[in-house]
């Protein structure tokens, strides 16, 4: 088994959960996974492999000029399937559909390193494979975790109390 096999066997399940999170959507965040590992072929030495191919992954994201126009056909699709749906068991497809979105929203919401960091520490990253990633020291790592969760929270309750007074504009 060669490094790269092995990289990939230990990694790719991580990086890709990571990658759609970060993206939201899964077929691009396995391409996205793909190139990484392509782009370790060509590295003669990685010191620290996860913060390597999480560092790689995030600038392969960055760089991607493709990202806002999935975000928005993505989230034009879920606005449709709730213009559209009817029946009450698709009512509640729409709920957990609006939630997800209005999480998303949510997460979208955050400075990028905010978001990468929660992304990165939900993965299982510590803090050191986040600071190498990232480019933080390693002491600030928990502040910017910290910030991050403190600002997710604020920003999805009030976009849910947006949410729900549009509901109720709607309703009268």
């Amino acid at each position: 088994m060669t490094d790269v096999e092995r990289l990939f066997r230990t990694y790719n399940a991580a990086l890709v959960r990571y990658l759609t999170r970060r993206l939201g959507d899964r077929d691009w965040a396995e391409e996205v996974a793909q190139e990484t590992f392509v782009r370790a072929l060509r590295q003669e030495t990685i010191t620290n492999e996860r913060a390597w191919l999480f560092a790689v992954a995030t600038n392969l994201v960055r760089d991607e000029a493709r990202k806002d126009a999935r975000r928005r056909r993505h989230l034009s699709l879920l606005a449709e399937l709730e213009r559209d749906s009817v029946v009450e068991p698709e009512a509640t497809l729409v709920e957990r559909a609006q939630e997800a979105a209005l999480a998303r929203k949510a997460v979208d919401a955050l400075a990028e390193k905010d978001r990468l960091a929660l992304l990165m520490r939900e993965e299982g990253l510590d803090y050191s494979e986040i600071a190498e990633a990232l480019e933080l020291s390693r002491a600030s790592v928990g502040t910017t975790l910290s910030r991050a969760r403190r600002r997710l929270v604020e920003s999805y309750e009030t976009l849910q109390k947006e949410r729900e007074a549009r509901e109720r504009n709607a309703a009268s």
